[in-house]
C-alpha cells in the first residue's frame, strides 16, 4: 500500500470516528440522549454508522474523554450525569481578602466553593482532615524553611450533596509554629472556617500581599481518578497556590487537584492605561 493510499485510509478512519462522536454529542446536547440513557451495543452502533467496531470505540472514546459518556463494567456505556461546574477566577483572592475582616455573621453566609459554583452552603458537604507532617524537600524549599520543619497539613474535599465526587482535592500546608499562636486553627472540627484561610491568617495578624498560582496538567493517578469520579481519558489540572504576606514571607501553600471535566479557569488581567 502506498503512502498516499495509507494516508487516505487513515484520514477516512479519522473522519468516521469523528462523525460518530459529533453525532452522539449532538444527540446529548439536543436532549435526544439524556443523563442515564444507555447507548446501543457497539455492534449495533457499528451497523448504524456503517463502520467497524474499533471505529465506534474510538468515537465513543472521544466523548468519554470529554466526560459526556461513561462505561460501567458489565452494564454498557451511559450518558454521564454532568457534574456541577466550578469556575475558578483569580479575582476570588481579592474577594476572599475583602471578606476576611467582615463580621462572622457575614462570613458564614458563603465561602470560596459557593463563590466558584453558585451553590449555597446548604448544597454542600464539606470534609476536612488535619494532620501534622514534616516538610518534604519540595515544601521546605517553597517555604524557605529547613527540611523536616513541622507543618499543619489540611486536606479538603467539598462536594455537592447530590454528587459523590468532590469539586477538587486540596492539600493546604501552614508552618505549625505559625498557627500554634491560635489553638483554634489546629481543630479540624471547626471547619468549614467562616472566611477561610485568609480569615484564619487574619486572626494571627497576617495580611496577604500576593498569591502566586502555577498550573500544569497531567493524567490523574489511580486514586485521584477514583476519588474525583473521572472518566477514562480526562486529565487533571494541578494547581500550586503560594500565599505571601506583606513581609514577603510564604505563609501557606496549597496543592490542588482540579478535575478537567468540571473546572473552568478564568483569569482577568487589569492593564494600566496609556
Amino acid at each position: 500500500m502506498s503512502e498516499t493510499t495509507t494516508g487516505a485510509v487513515t484520514g477516512d478512519m479519522a473522519n468516521q470516528y469523528e462523525r460518530i462522536s459529533a453525532d452522539l454529542r449532538r444527540q446529548i446536547d439536543s436532549g435526544e440522549l439524556t443523563e442515564g440513557d444507555r447507548l446501543p451495543a457497539e455492534t449495533a452502533l457499528a451497523e448504524h454508522y456503517s463502520v467497524s467496531v474499533p471505529t465506534v470505540r474510538q468515537g465513543v472514546g472521544v466523548l468519554q474523554s470529554e466526560g459526556l459518556l461513561e462505561k460501567q463494567h458489565g452494564r454498557g456505556t451511559f450518558v454521564r450525569r454532568k457534574p456541577t461546574p466550578a469556575v475558578r477566577s483569580n479575582l476570588r483572592h481579592q474577594w476572599e481578602k475583602d471578606r476576611a475582616r467582615e463580621p462572622e455573621s457575614e462570613r458564614l453566609k458563603t465561602g470560596a466553593t459557593e463563590h466558584d459554583t453558585g451553590l449555597t452552603v446548604d448544597d454542600l458537604i464539606f470534609d476536612a482532615k488535619y494532620e501534622q507532617v514534616p516538610a518534604s524537600p519540595d515544601l521546605a524549599a517553597a517555604f524557605k524553611l529547613p527540611e523536616g520543619t513541622m507543618l499543619l497539613k489540611r486536606t479538603y474535599k467539598t462536594r455537592h450533596s447530590n454528587e459523590r465526587a468532590p469539586f477538587n482535592i486540596s492539600r493546604s500546608y501552614l508552618p505549625l509554629e505559625l498557627v500554634e499562636a491560635n489553638p483554634d486553627l489546629l481543630r479540624e472540627e471547626l471547619e468549614p472556617w467562616p472566611g477561610g484561610t485568609q480569615n484564619q491568617l487574619f486572626t494571627l495578624g497576617i495580611e496577604l500581599d500576593r498569591i502566586v498560582e502555577t498550573f500544569r496538567a497531567r493524567p490523574p493517578m489511580d486514586n485521584e481518578a477514583i476519588a474525583l469520579g473521572l472518566p477514562v481519558g480526562v486529565s487533571v489540572v494541578i494547581l500550586r497556590k503560594t500565599s505571601i504576606d506583606t513581609t514577603d514571607r510564604v505563609v501557606e501553600i496549597s496543592d490542588v487537584v482540579l478535575p478537567g471535566d468540571r473546572t473552568e479557569i478564568v483569569y482577568t488581567t487589569k492593564l494600566d492605561r496609556w
